[in-house]
């Protein structure tokens, strides 16, 4: 009898990455955190090295018939500055693993590097090394991303606590958005390549999704105001994909708002234009590269005028409970069905 085949996506990413880390353990003591947060910690004295991988694959992450090289280069290093942002970490080096094939020139080549140039420069980072190889279609792209946080100061993503407020940062939904526009005006040029893309509308929906920003800038803000969040993660697979991880990270229930859900006036209308539920793109669309926090009550009235910062709900003890509370007052539980990989 044939042994069975188990497909990748009936376990889906987050089931991958749970399984393998149920196979290693730590063995060294300075190896303080592995596997299951938005990076590793390594103790250096006072201090945690935080080190951080993202892979980004042409035709999986991207497509080169709408992305700039440039911008790719620069969101590469951005998605990965945002993974040591969220862990109220300074990022100080990156390492880059380069795969492309014999149809990239090195006039290409070195457009996406000014991309990943201005990133480094940008968030104060240093290109340290890498490696590069031949690929047999496509390019691929490996950044490793180190950072530092002094240990009293480090922000897990399983250390919320009952009644710290959840926080969010910007507005959520604009990449997702950008994407669907992008693949129309793809389709529109496919079907007549004399057609000219309609862009300029929505230059800010486009731009979230090509040149994301990782939020280093609130990371700062938050060490001028003495807060160190209670937990924190970046909104990467979707605001409700993340609400869920920081809850059962923290062994905790987790109730939002969706009246308090971040949403630009353009992602709104965007929205409505493609027939999407605008709510749907913000809990579920990812890209938005923001930063989901908690914080004590007690830090409350530091932040209630930061213009940038929204208050979107609470944490409870009710492990079970993950819900949102719609505009009409109806409780809905809260479902991920953001970016899964393996999909």
């Amino acid at each position: 009898m044939a042994e069975k085949r188990t497909e990748l996506t009936e376990l889906g990413e987050f089931g991958l990455i749970d399984r393998i880390e149920k196979q290693f353990s730590l063995q060294n003591s300075t190896s303080v955190k592995g596997i299951g947060d938005d990076a590793a910690l390594i103790s250096v004295g006072d201090d945690y090295l935080v080190v951080s991988t993202d892979m980004l694959l042409e035709g999986i992450h991207f497509d080169l018939s709408y992305v700039p090289l440039q911008h790719l280069g620069y969101k590469a290093v951005a998605v990965n500055v945002s993974d040591i942002a969220a862990m109220n970490a300074i990022p100080e080096q990156i390492t880059i693993g380069l795969a492309f094939s014999n149809r990239f020139s090195l006039e290409a080549i070195d457009t996406l590097y000014s991309g990943i140039k201005s990133a480094c420069e940008n968030f104060k980072v240093d290109l340290v090394g890498g490696d590069t190889s031949s690929s047999a279609s496509g390019l691929v792209i490996s950044i490793t991303a180190i950072g530092r946080v002094a240990k009293n100061k480090v922000a897990l993503r399983n250390t919320a606590k009952a009644n710290d407020i959840v926080c969010v940062t910007g507005d959520l939904g604009a990449a997702y958005l950008g994407l669907q526009v992008l693949e129309r005006e793809k389709q529109v040029f496919l079907t007549n390549p004399e057609m000219q893309p309609e862009l300029e509308k929505y230059e800010y929906l486009v731009g979230r999704q090509l040149k994301p920003e990782a939020r280093m800038d609130i990371v700062y803000e938050l060490a001028d105001k003495n807060i160190v969040p209670t937990a924190m993660i970046d909104v990467s697979d979707g605001l409700a994909s993340e609400l869920l991880h920081l809850a059962k990270s923290s062994g905790l229930g987790i109730k939002v708002f969706e009246e308090n859900v971040p949403i630009d006036s353009l992602t709104f209308e965007t929205a409505i234009e493609f027939k999407i539920d605008p709510i749907t793109c913000a809990l579920n669309g990812g890209e938005d590269y923001e930063l989901l926090f908690t914080i004590a009550p007690s830090d409350h009235e530091k932040l209630k005028n930061h213009p940038d910062i929204h208050f979107i709900g609470h944490m409870h003890t009710n492990a079970a409970q993950n819900v949102m509370v719609t505009k009409q007052q109806t409780v809905v539980p809260l479902k991920a069905q953001g970016w899964n990989h393996l999909r």
